[in-house]
C-alpha cells in the first residue's frame, strides 16, 4: 500500500488524483488531520485514515500495512522539523520500506531561508535507517500568479528577485512527479531535483501578464525589507511576509533555477509553460 500524508492539501489531493489512475483506490491511504475534508477521496475506495503530524501513535496507526510513504512537507514553517520527525519516528515503528519526501530545491546548497527545516528532515531520514528518495521540488508557478489580482488592480507586480531566473513548474506537474516516483521500483537512494523547463524573471512574468491581459503592468524590485512590509501591509501574516520576501532574494541569487529537466523527463512530458498557467489564473 501507498500511503500520502497531508491530503487535503492542494498537492497531496493532485498526487491522490494521480496515483487512482494507476493504483486501486483500496491500496491508496490518505492520511489527514480532518477526515471530512476528503470524504469524496473515501467515497471513491481511498483509505481515508486520520493523523496530524503532531500525533505520533495516530500516525503508528495510520501507517499500519504501509509499504511506500509519501512525505508532503508540512506547511507549518517553524513547525517543520519537529512535525517530520514524528512522522519518520511513526514510520519507522509501522514498518514502512520506503520514504519519498518533497524536500527544496537544491536543498543542501539553496539560498533560502526555507532549506534550513529541508535539510533537518533530510538528515533524520539519513538517520532513519529506513530507504528513502528525495524529491527537492522548485517554486510551484501558482505562488507568483496569486499575486495576479493585486498586480492587474494597481498595475503594478512586485517582487525582491532582481534578475534571477525562477524555473518554476505548475503544482500539477510536481504532482504527477511524486506519483510517478511512488509507483516506479528501485527509488531508494534517489535524489530528484525537480523544476520547470523554462525559467523566467519576474520582469518577463509581467510582460506575460501585461500581453495576456490586455492591462499594462510593471515589475517593480524592492528590497526585503520594503516587499516584506509591502506583504504585511497586504494582511499577510508576519512569518509568512517574512518567508517570501526571504525567498524572493534567494531567488535573485539562483535559488529557485535549475536547467537539468529532471521534473519533465521523470513525468515523460513538458512541464507547464508559464503562458499556459497564465491564461488558466485569468
Amino acid at each position: 500500500m501507498i500511503a500520502i500524508t497531508g491530503v487535503s492539501g492542494q498537492l497531496g489531493q493532485l498526487v491522490v488524483e494521480e496515483l487512482l489512475k494507476s493504483v486501486a483506490a483500496d491500496q491508496l491511504v490518505a492520511i489527514v488531520r480532518n477526515p471530512s475534508k476528503i470524504q469524496a477521496f473515501a467515497d471513491r475506495g481511498v483509505q481515508v485514515r486520520a493523523a496530524s503530524y503532531e500525533d505520533k501513535a495516530a500516525l503508528v496507526q495510520a501507517l499500519s500495512g504501509v509499504e511506500k510513504l509519501l512525505l508532503i512537507s508540512s506547511s507549518e514553517v517553524g513547525q517543520r522539523a519537529v512535525q517530520h520527525r514524528n512522522v519518520i519516528d511513526a514510520a519507522k515503528e509501522a514498518g514502512v520500506k520506503l520514504i519519498a519526501y518533497t524536500s527544496l530545491l537544491h536543498a543542501d546548497s539553496s539560498p533560502l531561508g526555507l532549506a534550513d527545516e529541508h535539510i533537518a528532515t533530510e538528515e533524520m531520514l539519513k538517520q532513519s535507517g529506513i530507504p528513502f528518495v528525495l524529491l527537492r521540488n522548485g517554486w510551484y508557478t501558482e505562488n507568483y500568479l496569486a499575486s495576479v489580482p493585486p498586480a492587474l488592480q494597481h498595475g503594478v507586480f512586485i517582487g525582491s528577485t532582481g534578475e534571477g531566473k525562477i524555473a518554476a513548474a505548475a503544482r500539477a506537474d510536481y504532482a504527477a512527479a511524486a506519483a510517478k516516483v511512488m509507483t516506479l521500483d528501485n527509488q531508494a537512494g534517489k535524489v530528484y531535483e525537480l523544476a520547470g523547463d523554462h525559467g523566467w524573471t519576474l520582469a518577463e512574468l509581467t510582460a506575460e501578464l501585461t500581453k495576456q491581459s490586455g492591462k499594462t503592468v510593471v515589475y517593480q524590485n524592492l528590497p526585503e525589507a520594503d516587499f516584506k512590509a509591502a506583504l504585511l501591509g497586504a494582511g499577510l501574516p508576519e512569518g509568512l511576509a517574512a518567508m517570501l520576501a526571504n525567498s524572493d532574494v534567494g531567488a535573485s541569487k539562483g535559488g529557485l533555477f535549475d536547467d537539468s529537466h529532471q521534473l519533465s523527463a521523470l513525468i515523460g512530458r513538458p512541464t507547464t509553460p508559464l503562458a499556459e498557467s497564465m491564461r488558466a489564473a485569468l
